[in-house]
């Protein structure tokens, strides 16, 4: 897309990337064995976490980016404590060419979203009587990569 400027020269539109909203669709915590697990952990538990990113067209060049993450803190056998948050948010791209808009939504948008979710969890889990869980950044490009990776590598199936 080209606008012309002042002096009658025509320029490219710049690319723009704008977060027009950003929210809690779903928080999950449970604290399945308290007031028990409250404060007798012996060492440090073991913790999962999984990540996933959702999108979703909602207009011309509006997008909705789902990161999910879930997760638990585990010792021995007990559990104790399990989260979920579908943290979302509403993303406008425009002047951006077709080829770069999938890595975008799945890289830039899930990496602005991701210190608000953060966050969220580390509350959550403070209020469950635990320490915070700051979970470390996630290499979103990274993920990205190992995702298109195993998606080519999957087998086609011919009808």
């Amino acid at each position: 897309m080209t606008e012309a400027n002042g002096n009658g020269a025509a320029t490219e539109a710049a690319p723009q990337l704008n977060v027009i909203a950003q929210y809690t669709k779903d928080l999950s915590f449970e604290n399945p064995n308290a007031p028990r697990s409250l404060g007798q952990q012996q060492g440090a538990p073991e913790i999962s976490i999984q990540v996933n990113i959702n999108l979703r067209q909602l207009a011309e060049s509006d997008f909705e980016v789902e990161l999910l993450l879930e997760g638990s803190a585990v010792e021995g056998t007990n559990t104790l404590f399990k989260f979920d948050l579908n943290y979302a948010g509403v993303f406008r791209i425009v002047n951006i060419p077709e080829q770069e808009m999938h890595p975008i939504l799945m890289i830039e948008c899930p990496r602005l979203l991701f210190p608000f979710a953060r966050e969220i969890i580390a509350n959550a889990i403070r209020g469950g009587g635990f320490p915070p869980l700051l979970i470390d950044p996630i290499d979103f490009v990274g993920l990205y990569r190992q995702r298109m990776t195993e998606a080519q590598q999957q087998p086609t199936s011919v009808s």
